[in-house]
């Protein structure tokens, strides 16, 4: 196929794919003559062919007859295509790709060009679509400019087969209309209007991505957001795009206000967000410009605008969107702007992305695979392209694909009528992910996900996903992923949902129809208020049952009732200053009930939760179970909630919001009953054990004598409060359950050991519960308390095997209890309780009766319990104390040891202090250099393992005689080890001999060290030491380093680069301090030495002292001083061969 930039394959037209400035009419004029001249030529041609084929001819043989058949056909053939329109002689179907692809940041980095060229490439390649033509495109540069743009486009007559674009909304429709006139197809991402591709006007037009506002509408919708604002960048493209979106959601019915157009200078971002936090109800802002994650700073200055203003605080949303147009990776693909400015995390936590998800391979990887099969040969990385590359690529394909379809329906060429009928019905491979277009003709269908990010980090995560097609479907479309939006302040504010229906209107005010309604409503509650004041002899309705705490009578609660909050944070304490500015700003998702402060949080993230002041437990249902709460279960939970006792957990109402059903209840601080039972520092006595059993006795025995079953009883499900009562919760859960339909998720058997037998033998049986069934599960409870343990735990068995024991007896499977853990009638009652039997168990009534007699009748709850733990705590407190006092002073003493050994004392200490390292300048002191000679050559011979052990071995021993001497360990690096004298720990002059007793212990050493792995070969290291002044110093904040720094580091270091094996080399000023202190140091000159950076100075080496009677070990003798590798006869023979073939590869 030729290039695109070949002029010849567009009907024959010589047209340039950039903007044109010949003459339009010219161009058409010499194509005029050249048609009818190619025209006049074929019909000459044909008519001297027909001429000849009328001759009369002769007989002959069947050869010349089958020649003569031959003839006549090819001529019928010929003839016909002579009636052929001329658009049919044409092979190439060229694409006109319109758009912005020089003036904005989106489309300038999307590499146009090359991603239309890997699209024709594939498609032509494409054995479905290459049937004898070929598919072609020429780019068209748009003007960001709306006005010149348009006018442009105007002239675009004849410059393709079909126009993918424009990308700017403000003249979307009136391309459209140009094109219908020209009767050429326009497909176009930008044209916003709501079923504009079935309105006759725009009978060319086709849409190449799904409708960007129903996408948003359908996100809205699933959260009850109705309320938006729109805040776009001050460019054409872009304000055109923040209105057209605006006018398409406000046509959907949503109440979108403010539109804000954010202005370029310093105070723009300012001056935008502050009228979107004027408006009232508005918690959703919708961002028209290029995206911080592709390099946009128009939406980095909002963003961190809205951090400064405290807008990401009080529970804004921000939705950037053009990510609607494209698919953002996600999946394990780092967006590093994010990593790098912590300002930006903070306020990319407000930001609720909307994008298209991606297949098996996100676009980055789609991206690489293409470059390194030589199909885009392009050097930029692909973080650095913006992914609507992929989505040119999409629409590039998906035109394609119409044509083809509308080539195969129409039966001729493609027109822009006929392709603008096209209704789709087809699939087709993506850039990375696959697409569809539904039969309905509303273009190509994408899966598009919700992402959120955490605040941490520097990727995003999935939360909810709208499956392809669901564009258009109602409610449900958007599908919960199991990972919760981190919002991060509150919860916006839920709009009605009437703002969502297409029956309905919300209206601020009421018509006479609502009026009147609401009248009889008065009337009727008026007249019923009047009955019951004749019947009971007060006015009102015991809905919510009677009594001190009854709390409201609001069945259904909402997000407007319930503040749920982040008990991990909440549990922190808060000091002061931050409690009385949450009091300050009633904004601020801090508060502060009941004398405890807590931090909101979304209703999918925590089950608790704050109700008229106090905290409240939710049990929910799974999520989604639940679409509407029907008035059968209404009525189950009224009767519950009108149930009042103090041994049972109150219901309080029943939350649904936001696809969350859940029951709600009293929240226990001490949680339940397992857990008080597990916790070993709680000492429990008979007593209150006896306390805990007569609570269970007495809120069952309420149950039973109301009728009501509790089908769940265990452990789990008795809590106890803040004065060790124990309540018992989830009773008539399962009478909620059968009302509302929905299945719970099936037990597992460690869940079941409280069930009875012949529940378990009959699951239906067990889905509603029977009396009996809740005095064996009392029983069980009854043996935890009693044991201490889990239920059955002294069987020691598996549940599985307990539960298939308990279904299918005998032998008689139960607990077992010691005779010393309880008293003899209590045990008697627990084994009744369990019997196989469920008409031999005895009732709560009898039971409670039992329990009175053997305490007899003392009332062992709420005080007695509570003077008892407080007696038992007081006595245990002080040796709690004491034993936790000498933990901490152990850990303590283990960290200062571990500082101890990575900073000098007096750093430490400082540290540990918060006091500030200051550098300190030392005049004087000793530094000691060292490094294994030929390390690079035993690394080579060695594995990394054996070079770990080699290196840990040999400053193991040298750290062990640094020990004793006056210095300090500064550092290794690989085989250097730096020593350092006079520092941090002034000592004179000391420092020199204190260096030089310690090298000539190190030669010592290492003149009998062996390696592990290779003991044959000797281990030779170099010694180089100088004095001089240093500052010395604390670097960094994390794994911080006391670090020397000078010029005598740098001289040091050259000494023992300069060294020998065996040898410890010295400067002139270390040789002065030594000769000065006369110790009886052997020193011998080495002569003149050329020091890297110092010039040529003469040197020393320290060979021994006087007093020093340990064996040194014996230099080599290297000629000329400058051989330090290791000799190819000292390797060992089992790894000298693996030597020469590296010496071979590095030849």
């Amino acid at each position: 196929m030729a290039s695109h930039r070949d002029p010849r394959f567009l009907h024959n037209l010589s047209y340039h794919p950039r903007w044109q400035h010949d003459s339009i009419k010219l161009k058409r004029k010499r194509h005029a003559r050249t048609v009818a001249s190619n025209i006049c030529s074929r019909n000459s041609l044909f008519k001297s062919i027909a001429a000849s084929l009328s001759k009369p001819q002769l007989p002959s043989d069947p050869v010349q007859r089958s020649r003569s058949w031959f003839r006549s056909r090819l001529f019928l053939s010929l003839l016909m295509l002579t009636f052929l329109p001329c658009q049919a002689w044409a092979t190439t179907f060229k694409v006109a790709l319109v758009g912005p692809w020089t003036c904005d940041l989106l489309y300038s980095k999307s590499l146009p060009d090359l991603a239309a060229s890997l699209a024709t490439a594939r498609i032509n390649k494409d054995p479905y679509l290459n049937k004898g033509y070929w598919y072609d495109y020429t780019l068209v540069n748009e003007d960001c400019k709306s006005s010149r743009a348009m006018a442009r486009f105007a002239e675009l007559n004849g410059h393709g087969a079909a126009f993918l674009g424009p990308a700017n909304p403000g003249y979307c429709s009136s391309a459209a209309m140009y094109t219908r006139e020209w009767d050429l197809g326009i497909l176009s991402w930008a044209c916003l209007k709501p079923n504009m591709n079935k309105l006759g006007m725009y009978s060319t037009f086709q849409r190449p991505l799904p409708l960007s506002s129903r996408v948003l509408f359908n996100v809205l919708r699933f959260f009850s957001w109705a309320h938006v604002a729109v805040i776009s960048e001050e460019t054409d493209l872009w304000e055109a795009t923040g209105q057209e979106l605006a006018s398409s959601l406000r046509a959907l019915g949503l109440p979108v206000n403010p539109v804000v157009t954010m202005f370029s200078d310093k105070d723009g971002p300012r001056k935008a967000l502050t009228k979107v936090r004027e408006t009232n109800r508005v918690r959703v802002v919708i961002m028209c410009m290029p995206s911080v994650l592709i390099g946009g700073q128009a939406q980095y200055q909002l963003l961190t605008t809205a951090v400064d203003m405290r807008m990401i605080d009080r529970g804004y949303v921000f939705i950037p969107y053009d990510t609607l147009l494209y698919s953002l990776p996600y999946k394990g693909a780092p967006h590093y702007m994010l990593g790098n400015d912590t300002k930006l995390q903070k306020a990319y936590d407000a930001v609720l992305t909307i994008t298209m998800d991606s297949g098996k391979r996100n676009f980055y990887e789609a991206f690489k695979d293409a470059q390194d099969s030589y199909e885009i040969r392009s050097s930029s990385k692909p973080e650095q392209v913006s992914p609507f590359f992929g989505t040119i690529y999409n629409m590039m394909y998906f035109t394609a694909m119409v044509a083809e379809q509308a080539r195969a329906n129409g039966g001729r060429w493609v027109t822009g009528q006929i392709l603008g009928e096209t209704k789709g019905g087809f699939a087709f491979e993506g850039f990375n992910q696959q697409l569809e277009a539904n039969s309905d003709g509303e273009g190509m269908q994408a899966r598009y996900v919700v992402l959120d990010y955490s605040g941490i980090g520097n990727s995003l995560y999935s939360t909810h996903v709208m499956e392809a097609g669901n564009t258009y479907s109602g409610i449900g479309s958007l599908k919960y992923l199991g990972r919760s939006i981190h919002f991060a302040g509150s919860t916006p504010y839920t709009d009605s949902s009437c703002w969502f229906s297409p029956y309905f209107a919300c209206t601020g005010g009421m018509d006479t129809t609502t009026t009147f309604f609401l009248l009889l409503v008065f009337v009727s509650i008026v007249g019923c208020g009047f009955l019951n004041f004749k019947k009971n002899g007060r006015i009102g309705f015991s809905v919510g049952g009677g009594g001190a705490g009854s709390g409201s009578t609001k069945v259904i609660l909402s997000l407007d009732d319930l503040i749920f909050i982040n008990t991990q944070i909440s549990k922190r304490k808060i000091n002061d200053e931050s409690i009385l500015k949450s009091q300050l700003d009633m904004k601020t998702p801090q508060h502060s009930v009941s004398g405890r402060s807590y931090m909101a949080t979304s209703p999918d993230m925590s089950n608790i939760a704050v109700f008229e002041g106090d905290w409240v437990w939710l049990k929910k249902s799974p999520y989604g179970a639940v679409s509407s709460v029907n008035g059968n279960t209404e009525h189950i939970f009224i009767k519950l909630r009108d149930m009042r006792h103090e041994n049972l957990n109150l219901f309080l109402g029943l939350f649904f919001d936001s696809g969350i059903f859940a029951i709600v209840t009293e929240h226990c601080s001490r949680g339940s009953l397992e857990d008080l039972i597990n916790n070993e520092e709680v000492r429990l006595d008979w007593m209150f054990k006896s306390s805990l059993l007569m609570d269970l006795v007495r809120a069952m025995k309420y149950l039973h004598n109301h009728d009501v079953i509790h089908g769940r009883l265990k452990s789990r499900n008795c809590l106890v409060d803040g004065r060790f009562v124990l309540k018992v919760t989830d009773y008539g859960y399962n009478e909620i359950v059968i009302a509302q339909g929905f299945d719970t998720k099936e037990e597992n058997n460690e869940d079941l050991l409280w069930t009875a037998p012949e529940l378990l033998r009959s699951p239906t049986l067990r889905k509603r519960g029977t009396f009996p069934g809740d005095v064996y599960s009392f029983s069980i409870i009854g043996q935890e308390i009693i044991s201490r343990s889990s239920p059955f735990c002294m069987l020691d068995m598996p549940p599985k095997e307990i539960i298939s024991k308990l279904k299918e007896p005998p032998p008689l499977c139960r607990p077992v209890l010691s005779l010393d853990t309880a008293p003899l009638d209590v045990i008697q009652i627990l084994k009744q309780s369990w019997s196989e039997e469920p008409e031999k168990r005895p009732k709560f009534e009898g039971i409670f009766k039992h329990f009175k007699n053997f305490t007899k009748g003392k009332k062992t709850n709420i005080i007695d319990s509570m003077l008892r733990m407080l007696e038992q705590y007081s006595s245990n407190l002080e040796d709690l104390i004491r034993e936790r006092t000498e933990e901490l002073e152990v850990e303590r003493q283990k960290t200062d040891k571990l500082v101890a050994q990575m900073l000098p004392k007096s750093v430490a200490q400082a540290l540990k202090t918060g006091k500030p390292v200051k550098p300190e300048h030392f005049a004087v002191v000793t530094l000691f250099f060292s490094d294994i000679v030929g390390f690079t050559t035993i690394s080579a011979l060695s594995d990394p393992i054996e070079v770990v052990d080699l290196l840990n071995d040999l400053y193991s021993e040298f750290d062990a005689i640094i020990g004793l001497h006056d210095v300090y360990k500064v550092e290794t690096i690989g085989d250097q080890y730096l020593v350092a004298s006079g520092v941090p720990n002034r000592n004179g002059n000391r420092h020199a001999a204190e260096m030089a007793n310690m090298s000539l212990d190190i030669l010592h050493c290492i003149g009998s060290f062996r390696m592990r792995h290779m003991p044959d070969l000797k281990v030779r290291i170099r010694v180089g030491l100088h004095s001089g002044p240093v500052v010395a110093g604390v670097v960094g904040l994390t794994m911080p380093r006391y670090c020397l720094f000078g010029d005598t580091v740098n001289t040091a270091s050259r000494m023992e680069s300069t060294s020998l094996p065996f040898r410890i080399h010295v400067n002139r000023t270390t040789v002065d301090l030594l000769n000065t202190l006369d110790m009886g140091y052997k020193i011998v000159s080495r002569g003149m030495t050329e020091l890297k950076g110092k010039g040529i100075e003469n040197t020393y080496w320290l060979v021994g002292k006087d007093d020093f009677d340990k064996p040194l070990p014996i230099p080599p003798d290297l000629p000329g001083g400058i051989n330090n590798a290791i000799a190819l006869e000292e390797i060992p023979e089992d790894r000298r061969q693996k030597f020469l073939d590296r010496q071979k590869k590095m030849t």
